[in-house]
């Protein structure tokens, strides 16, 4: 018979979260597993899930860079017959999969907002007579907690309903407890895996975004001003002669699309961002980007030359303290938000212009296939 997964996730800023569990969705169900994602965020287009079913839920997102205000797609702030609409159908979906195996991507490490709904599901799932395996799907670094009980809540929910934490990254470079302090109250459900990243694709070394400067932003939420940034420092830098492409979020509006194309002139291409952004940063000279736990596992994967600015508002630390600690092995230019200018950003793209080619990854990249080997042997166990 063959095993099915039920993989949760919500965004609601960014399109990191998603894209992450999209490639996992992707590699287990590439396994022979019956993988169906469900998101809670925003569509998102061109989202590749491979051979696993794809479930939208009705939409949230966050107004705020604190993420307290969460609004439909209508921009209306949900309320509790909201919240009780969707509730039901996330156990819907649940009782149509019956899961052998329930993956949480980031809960209870985040997307405390969302227990109205989790925490339903996860009572029904330890209920069930037919009880799936309980995983949680996280990144290698947490945002700090703004209240030391929060981390003390988080151990708890572990401890009640999780079988297993995938900690998508590599301890050589930041152990988990570095910043989940409690983490040893876990240690015996804790799976480093490496980071995710799929390196499975082979590229065309003519194709689109060879020789050019990429300039990116993720889901561009709040990526506005370093596209404009960069194209305000391209004359001033040692790449004003290069083709530049420019990719504008799905999160940006059109108007933002066309004055950022008036904006870049002749030499600048302004475009929406595309599927293939891992195949452009292959074929690039340079990458400008921010710091998202994707956008860096592929810049190093592709080997380009990079310089990253990594997002630094509301309570954010995650891509700021990755960033320095990647940079600090030579992997690409940092530029902190708060130094942002065009001077600033030209300067620092002649330095990662001059810098040799990237070394091999430093770090462990392989956590797509370590994931899917250890969800592969815990599913295997599901004895009904």
């Amino acid at each position: 018979m063959t095993k099915r997964v039920l993989f949760y996730v919500q965004h609601l800023l960014g399109i990191g979260h998603l894209k992450r569990a999209a490639t996992l969705a992707r590699g287990l169900a590439a396994d022979g597993l019956d993988v169906t994602l469900v998101s809670g965020g925003f569509p998102v287009p061109e989202l590749d899930t491979g051979g696993a079913r794809f479930v939208q839920l009705p939409p949230v997102r966050a107004t705020d860079l604190y993420f307290k205000v969460l609004v439909d797609e209508a921009g209306t702030v949900i309320d509790d017959a909201w919240r009780e609409r969707r509730r039901e159908a996330l156990l819907a979906l649940w009782r149509d999969v019956r899961p052998h195996l329930l993956m949480l991507e980031l809960y209870p490490f985040g997307r405390r907002q969302m227990r109205f709904e989790l925490v339903p599901l996860l009572d029904a799932a330890i209920a069930a007579a037919e009880r799936p395996v309980v995983v949680s799907s996280v990144r290698d670094i947490l945002v700090a907690a703004p209240k030391p009980e929060r981390n003390v809540e988080m151990v708890e929910q572990v401890e009640r309903y999780f079988d297993h934490v995938l900690v998508h990254g590599d301890p050589g470079l930041i152990p988990f407890e570095r910043t989940f302090p409690l983490a040893t109250r876990i240690a015996d459900r804790l799976h480093p895996t490496g980071y995710v990243v799929d390196r499975s694709r082979s590229h065309d070394p003519a194709g689109p975004g060879a020789g050019e400067v990429i300039v990116s932003a993720g889901g561009g939420a709040v990526g506005e001003h370093l596209l404009e940034t960069a194209i305000q420092a391209r004359p001033h830098s040692a790449a004003r002669d290069l083709p530049w492409r420019v990719l504008v979020g799905v999160n940006l509006p059109d108007e933002t699309l066309q004055r950022l194309a008036a904006l870049g002139g002749a030499g600048v291409k302004v475009e929406r961002a595309r599927g293939d952004f891992a195949a452009l940063l292959a074929r690039c000279r340079l990458s400008i980007s921010q710091g998202g736990y994707n956008t860096v596992m592929e810049i190093m994967s592709a080997g380009c030359r990079a310089v990253v600015v990594p997002y630094a508002g509301g309570l954010e630390t995650e891509q700021t303290l990755r960033a320095e600690l990647l940079a600090a092995r030579g992997a690409f230019a940092v530029l902190p938000e708060g130094e942002l200018a065009p001077e600033t950003l030209a300067t620092k793209i002649d330095a990662a212009l001059a810098m040799p080619p990237p070394a091999e990854a430093q770090v462990d990249m392989n956590g797509l296939a370590a994931s899917r080997r250890l969800v592969a042997g815990w599913v295997a166990e599901v004895g009904w």
